[in-house]
């Protein structure tokens, strides 16, 4: 007769890699749980507060904006007492600003400790439960150094999807905003072009449009393989642990003790993966660094490259050219969230991807040992 586990390891040929919206869709059904049941309530708390505290420092900043100007306007007009009453004005909006963002960072720390810890009780609740840790290596997959998944991946797989999305949050709030300040302040901008005078309106909205979607197309073609660059790295990373771990537990076993030679070659070869993983990493970062700064540097220089013209034509005073290029850099930081974020995205993306094969590696394991269950019947 048979060994009963050797009808539940399925032939390494079938195994298929599961595509990227399985793995999400996997993960995401697992750990969207937190806002159900008998979390849900703090959860569902905690995240209406901090989209609350997004939307009042939206309010925040854009009173400040409006502050910017009419305090420029005072300097052009050398006006004493109209910048003493600007001073005063300014403090009330710069407590609001500290208090929001100090609140901000409480409420977003909480409600990643809360879902880590539900996240991360659950995925060891379903490692543990039917010895499922001990029988994991009778199925096929991507489930290697589990318990490091568990503790790491689990970790950067709650904590960056709340600065993420309150990020994106914020930015979509903040270019639908500044965008109307630039369409009004910035208004329209004629060229005369073969004796023809050509108006171009809201044409700071057209600028900063097109030059976020320059910069985000760049970030693409950069930065493409930035996900599976960052999951070698994880991956590599486990491998040398794990392989730390083994040495360390047979040589507390007398009998399976390896000699230094060969427990040296071992940590080795695993190092040396490691290093060339976090070479390719590094070169990618480079690369995206690279395009991130570039925006940084340029942005606020375009802005006021757009205004400068209508400035020196008398139609825009020094307080709307300081107005609009603040609104400028606002609204084109809100386009570019996703290419300042998207090494972020990558790390999620990442990190995300190794729960959820962990997590499909124990959906198998139950469905093999259910087949061989019913085969031993």
């Amino acid at each position: 007769m048979s060994h009963p586990s050797a009808a539940l390891v399925p032939s390494d040929a079938g195994y298929l890699s599961p595509d990227q919206r399985q793995l999400l869709l996997r993960f995401w059904r697992c750990a969207s749980g937190f806002w159900r049941g008998r979390s849900a309530s703090w959860a569902w708390t905690l995240t209406i507060m901090l989209v609350a505290t997004v939307v009042l420092q939206l309010l925040t900043q854009y009173f400040l904006n409006y502050w910017n100007r009419d305090f420029f306007n005072a300097v052009e007009r050398k006006d004493g007492s109209e910048l003493l009453t600007q001073a005063v004005r300014f403090v009330p909006l710069a407590a609001a600003s500290l208090s929001l963002a100090v609140f901000s960072v409480w409420g977003r720390m909480t409600l990643q400790r809360e879902w880590r810890a539900w996240l991360s009780d659950e995925l060891y609740r379903y490692w543990l439960e039917r010895d499922r840790f001990v029988h994991l290596n009778e199925v096929t997959g991507d489930y290697q150094a589990p318990e490091y998944r568990i503790a790491e991946d689990g970790r950067l797989a709650t904590d960056l999807p709340v600065d993420l999305t309150l990020g994106l949050i914020s930015s979509l709030m903040t270019a639908a905003t500044f965008i109307g300040i630039l369409w009004i302040v910035g208004g329209s901008f004629p060229i005369e072009v073969a004796g023809l005078t050509l108006t171009i309106p809201g044409y700071l909205v057209i600028g900063v449009v097109t030059y976020s979607l320059i910069m985000a197309a760049t970030t693409m073609l950069v930065g493409h393989r930035l996900t599976h660059v960052m999951e070698d790295n994880k991956r590599t990373e486990a491998e040398l642990r794990a392989r730390g771990t083994h040495l360390r537990e047979s040589g507390e076993n007398k009998s399976l003790r390896p000699k230094g030679p060969d427990g040296l070659r071992t940590i080795q070869t695993a190092l040396r993966a490691v290093i060339v993983a976090w070479l390719k990493y590094c070169w990618q970062l480079m690369r995206l660094t690279a395009v991130t700064h570039t925006n940084s540097l340029l942005t606020p220089v375009i802005g006021l490259l757009l205004c400068t013209p209508k400035y020196v034509a008398g139609t825009m005073l020094l307080g709307e050219v300081v107005q609009a290029t603040a609104a400028f850099v606002v609204v084109q930081g809100a386009c570019s969230w996703f290419t300042d974020n998207y090494p972020r995205l990558a790390e999620w993306a990442a990190s995300a991807n190794r729960v959820a094969s962990l997590l499909l590696a124990l959906d198998d394991l139950d469905q093999f040992r259910a087949k061989g269950e019913r085969t031993e019947l």
